[in-house]
């Protein structure tokens, strides 16, 4: 069989899985001298090495790719053309070379920061002559050029002998057969790239699935990494405009002013004797102006309106990027998706960070999601922060019934999640977990009917009826319907399981979906662009809160910090999250990042007005939130300007600061 298969293919696969071997030594290498693994549990770093074999595999293939293009398009040809020759020589030397450069400039970077090579490490070039001459001192620069110069003779000799075995005999075969070869040959390298059985590929984040730095460094392919976080490369702090305004964001947050310290060092005295359990919900898709409660004409959310009512609410509470990937960021990190370039979380450079989830000493830690952790990276913002957090998603559930490209359906999700929420209460085991739906998103893949439920058929409402609530499909009424009923469901099921009366259950909407003209609204925010941000956050704690309305305003880093305290856990807050209930804390603010004027902007609220300046004109508007208007009134209220401009600058470059400053140490 295998003497069937034509040499221009065996040429092929040879010296793909000789990259392969390459770059498996090289990383065999980095483990030997570089990668601190002593203490780290077998199983980790055998879950580390199956990774990084995976990325190097793909590594390999992406390298060899162009030419092995080449190889099938002239198939037996190749080995009768001296010019395939030299290209293949001098293309796989150079390649190995670039290889080999790539992997010793990780080795020192490692050595250095103890982080892998990437993209950052180009802010080294704005000063070459310096950093030449650290890289001349420091390292045995000409020693190291001679043995390049050996290396690369050595691999141009063993790329000739490969290409010398194959061109002895190159045979013809029929057009159909070369057709087949071709196609086979990339499905096997799509599939070795793509690297994955599951909805997604491999991808970076999958790295950081350990609480040790120095595991997740050893997991990751630095060439693969370098150009993944070659698209943030321009995202960086601005050190001396954080300086100027630190001041300001240190006045409203209430730190010391004297020296840049953010540590917030929350102590109860008296902690209930049975920590209380608490569940943070993200309603995909749901922004104030989707619900009843707030004003929708379409009694789109009766059973939530009905929650609400018995709840701790906040009626101007604003999440800072229209886009759920950002908001899953901020809530986790307590740091606004600033990012230009996608979001945080596919950063890979800012994904580390000292968060609250950690700090529930005692705790089971759980994230829920329907689809794949994979998504947007957001694997990597959990994995890699949250210490023994348990991931379930889909393929781990009891039952998977994919209901479409989010994975299973709220319903679904929320059973499965009480079965674990059920047991560990069973057990008498306290928990902190994050549960992520997904169904009030298009495709807003709703079912016939669900127990109780029954969606809204075609001919049960008119399209005008409709538009009065500024729904744009009968789907996205459905897909708000179908998540109320399955909220209620959800606490429903919590009562059942017994963990009701002893948890916290916090609820925020991730953003507001798109939707037509809201003329019910009766406020400016729709026309200010502003609305999307606005979503409903509630925490449903009968036995620890209150039921009351809170109409200061809150932002989506705030969540944390509240519910952990509404929970009296003691923990440290590094970030710009603050405590809602803490009677000192009356000047807040929202910060917002939004699209203005054809270009990235960032907008603050404060005291009745709305302050908004683009990143790149600097166009600035002031409007007051307290008129049905859009008018700007930045000349007739000059101090008020100034006062809204020096905040929101103070937000958004200590946010800059804190991607890049917020670490964990090294343990």
């Amino acid at each position: 069989m295998f003497q069937k298969i034509p040499n221009y293919i065996k040429y092929i696969f040879t010296n793909v899985f000789s990259l392969f071997v390459f770059v498996v030594f090289l990383r065999g290498f980095f483990y030997l001298f570089f990668a601190d693994l002593e203490n780290i549990p077998t199983e980790e770093i055998q879950k580390a090495i199956s990774l990084g074999i995976r990325f190097d595999l793909k590594l390999a293939i992406l390298t060899f790719f162009p030419l092995a293009l080449i190889v099938l398009i002239s198939n037996y040809r190749f080995f009768k053309n001296s010019v395939y020759k030299r290209i293949a020589a001098i293309y796989l030397v150079l390649a190995y070379l670039i290889l080999t450069l790539f992997y010793l400039f990780d080795f020192g970077y490692y050595e250095y920061l103890a982080i892998r090579l990437d993209a950052s490490s180009l802010r080294f070039l704005s000063n070459f002559k310096i950093s030449s001459q650290v890289l001349l001192e420091s390292y045995p620069v000409y020693k190291g050029v001679l043995g390049l110069s050996i290396l690369s003779f050595i691999i141009y000799k063993y790329i000739m002998f490969v290409y010398d075995l194959f061109s002895k005999t190159s045979q013809e075969i029929i057009k159909k057969l070369k057709a087949v070869f071709f196609i086979l040959t990339i499905l096997l390298f799509s599939f070795g790239i793509y690297n994955s059985i599951t909805y997604y590929p491999l991808r970076w984040s999958e790295a950081f699935f350990s609480k040790k730095n120095s595991v997740n460094q050893f997991a990751l392919n630095p060439v693969l990494y370098f150009f993944d976080s070659f698209a943030f490369r321009s995202e960086g702090a601005d050190i001396e405009k954080f300086k100027l305004y630190y001041p300001v964001i240190a006045k409203h947050l209430n730190l010391p002013l004297d020296t840049i310290n953010f540590t917030k060092k929350i102590i109860f005295k008296e902690p209930y004797k049975e920590k209380p359990n608490v569940v943070f919900v993200m309603l995909e898709s749901t922004g104030t102006a989707t619900m009843s409660y707030y004003g929708n004409p379409l009694n789109s959310s009766p059973k939530m309106d009905s929650i609400i009512k018995e709840s701790l609410s906040f009626s101007k509470f604003y999440v800072h990027k229209p886009g759920t990937a950002g908001s899953v960021f901020a809530s986790i990190t307590g740091l606004p998706d600033i990012e230009d370039v996608k979001t945080a979380s596919r950063n890979p450079m800012i994904i580390d960070q000292r968060i609250i989830f950690d700090q529930y000493k005692g705790y089971e830690k759980l994230y829920f999601l329907g689809g794949s952790a994979n998504w947007a990276n957001i694997r990597g913002v959990f994995q890699s922060n949250i210490k023994d957090l348990k991931i379930y998603e889909e393929g781990s559930f009891e039952e998977n019934n994919r209901a479409d490209v989010w994975g299973i359906d709220d319903y679904d999700l929320f059973k499965e999640s009480d079965k674990k929420l059920k047991k560990l209460h069973e057990k008498g085991k306290p928990f902190v977990a994050y549960i992520q739906t997904a169904t009030n998103h298009m495709p807003f893949t709703i079912p016939d009917n669900k127990e109780s439920f029954r969606p809204i058929l075609e001919n049960e409402i008119k399209e005008e009826t409709l538009l009065k609530g500024g729904f744009r499909s009968l789907g996205q009424l459905n897909g708000i319907r179908y998540l109320d009923f399955n909220v209620a469901r959800f606490l429903e099921r919590a009562k059942e399981s017994g963990y009701y009366e002893n948890s916290i259950f916090v609820f925020f909407g991730d953003h507001r979906g798109g939707m037509k003209k809201l003329n019910f609204l009766k406020n400016n925010e729709d026309d200010l662009g502003i609305q999307v941000h606005h979503v409903p956050f509630f925490i449903h704690a009968p036995n620890y809160t209150k039921a009351q309305e809170i109409d200061k305003y809150a932002k989506l880093v705030d969540i944390f910090p509240t519910a952990t305290s509404l929970a009296k856990i003691d923990y440290t807050n590094y970030t710009l999250g603050r405590d809602l209930l803490d009677t000192t804390n009356i000047n807040t603010a929202a910060f917002l990042y939004i699209q203005s004027k054809g270009e990235k902007a960032v907008g603050v609220m404060k005291d009745g007005f709305y302050y908004e300046k683009t990143n790149i004109s600097k166009k600035a508007s002031l409007f007051s939130l307290e008129a049905n208007i859009t008018k700007d009134i930045k000349l007739n209220k000059p101090n008020i300007t100034q006062q809204m401009d020096s905040l929101l600058s103070a937000y958004y470059h200590t946010t800059k600061y804190l991607y890049f400053n917020n670490k964990k140490k090294s343990e």
